[in-house]
């Protein structure tokens, strides 16, 4: 990890920029150094279950933690990279800690009055990122969870708004609903007679 002056790093991560319906969900976790949680890994590598129970010891344990969204309707205003670092944004503003050094995964920070670094496969090598990256991916989970009881034609509960074969042939079949983001071509293509 990088050196920093003595203070709080939180790290973040997001869930949902390649799924075809529903917003982009940023974590932000700053996690305590007398209270460590074991197991933390990048969000993708563990099971369902091992991420449903340490979302919940992350809320526990860690110092301060914030969930955020960008909406559908964001992602088709702004483009789904300024999206995500919105919601990024908004993750870090609503810590109840200020941090010294935000360490946030992949190749891009958003804009931030903190020092920030960005680390390519953070979500592997830093735990505050790890820990971030399974509460961005757990609480979208949820809401997709959410969509399908609204929405069960898509099959939301599955694909997690994925465009797999199955969500492909229903969109086709039923157009898109109003969690459909309309600026991806797969959505696009089925709403080309209005769309444009």
């Amino acid at each position: 990890m990088p050196w920093h002056p003595p203070g709080l790093v939180a790290g973040v991560d997001e869930a949902g920029r390649g799924p075809l319906a529903g917003p982009v969900v940023a974590a932000a976790v700053i996690l305590d150094d007398l209270n460590p949680i074991a197991g933390l890994a990048d969000s993708k590598k563990l099971t369902a279950a091992r991420r449903e129970a340490l979302f919940d010891e992350i809320r526990a344990k860690a110092l301060c933690c914030s969930i955020a969204e960008a909406s559908v309707q964001e992602i088709d205003e702004l483009n789904i990279l300024q999206a995500t670092m919105l919601a990024m944004r908004r993750a870090v503003m609503g810590l109840r800690l200020k941090p010294v050094l935000v360490l946030v995964d992949g190749n891009r920070i958003p804009v931030l009055d903190m020092h920030a670094e960005a680390i390519v496969k953070g979500d592997a090598l830093v735990k505050a990122i790890s820990a971030a990256s399974i509460l961005a991916k757990v609480h979208r989970d949820r809401w997709c969870e959410r969509l399908d009881a609204q929405y069960p034609a898509y099959g939301f509960a599955g694909h997690k708004g994925y465009g797999t074969p199955a969500h492909l042939t229903a969109l086709q079949a039923h157009g898109a609903c109003p969690e459909h983001r309309r600026s991806f071509s797969p959505v696009a293509q089925v709403l080309a007679p209005s769309f444009f």
